[in-house]
């Protein structure tokens, strides 16, 4: 199984960022997205991204230019039919993404392969709803996608050698490095990571520290890049709130329940930097804390 052409669907910061990493590395990529702005914007973001590792040397004004030749946004997803590979990277939620490879499967060719950039939901639920499971796998990329070494494969209870073989494949030749996990409820790094996210808001749910000292204490004490807060606000605290759920639903275990700040500030439209609001304030030169 040769990947030479991927679709993918989702034009958000994962998107563009899959998008951008497999143009680079020589495939020929087809983009699609329901929302004509994001496809608008899709090719001017991959450009300001790739100016930046121009700029640090890591990336030559000619590979460039070439990666933006082999990019192509269209506003039908049938077109992604004939690609060998399609990696869905909408939203996290799961109706969306069925919704996709429903309207995907009439359109495929009989060699194409499915792959979900999920972090959380079931591969095996997902392949179920389509007409090759066995050619359906979990690849999952680390945000910021250019910038983050690891990309996760899950198999599903029917994802074949073959299919599994060509995705690590493809990862390898993007320069990343594979780590395979079981399909259970998101998967490695997210079962781990969220839950001490949502720890740390309980923490500030309950007075414990402030937004300030939580995040200080993470950073010195535990030498942490970034706080759990900072961290939560750019992954998005509704792809927080999406993925705790997910564990608390599939595990029922209370220890994965999510925290109602966390909820509550999902419900008032403060999703972190993409809403300019989160547990810190962005409206201004310097992040300012909520809370």
């Amino acid at each position: 199984m040769t990947i030479r052409m991927v679709g993918v669907v989702g034009a958000g910061q994962m998107g563009v960022g899959i998008a951008h990493v497999l143009a680079l590395k020589g495939y020929e990529v087809l983009l699609t997205d329901t929302n004509p702005d994001a496809r608008a914007a899709a090719p001017g973001l991959v450009g300001r991204n790739l100016d930046r590792q121009v700029a640090k040397g890591s990336v030559t004004a000619q590979d460039k230019a070439a990666a933006l030749g082999r990019l192509r946004v269209t506003p039908e997803l049938s077109l992604l039919g004939q690609t060998d590979l399609v990696i869905e990277a909408a939203t996290e939620r799961e109706q969306v993404k069925t919704a996709i490879f429903e309207s995907l499967v009439p359109h495929l060719a009989s060699h194409t392969m499915l792959a979900t950039n999920t972090s959380s939901i079931s591969i095996t639920r997902l392949a179920s709803r389509t007409d090759r499971p066995e050619k359906f796998l979990g690849v999952h990329f680390m945000n910021p996608v250019p910038l983050m070494q690891l990309v996760e494969l899950i198999r599903g209870i029917a994802t074949d050698e073959a299919t599994f073989g060509a995705a690590l494949a493809l990862v390898e030749s993007l320069g990343k490095t594979a780590a395979t996990a079981e399909d259970f409820p998101a998967f490695i790094v997210n079962r781990i990571l969220i839950p001490m996210i949502n720890e740390a808001i309980y923490a500030l749910f309950e007075g414990v520290g402030t937004v300030t000292s939580i995040d200080t204490a993470m950073k010195l004490g535990a030498n942490h890049p970034m706080g759990p807060l900072e961290l939560a606000d750019f992954i998005g605290l509704d792809t927080c709130l999406a993925i705790m759920n997910v564990l608390h639903d599939g595990f029922a275990d209370t220890k994965y329940r999510p925290c109602p700040l966390l909820a509550k500030y999902v419900e008032a439209g403060w999703l972190g930097r993409k809403t300019k609001r989160g547990f810190y304030d962005y409206r201004g030169e310097t992040p300012v804390p909520t809370r």
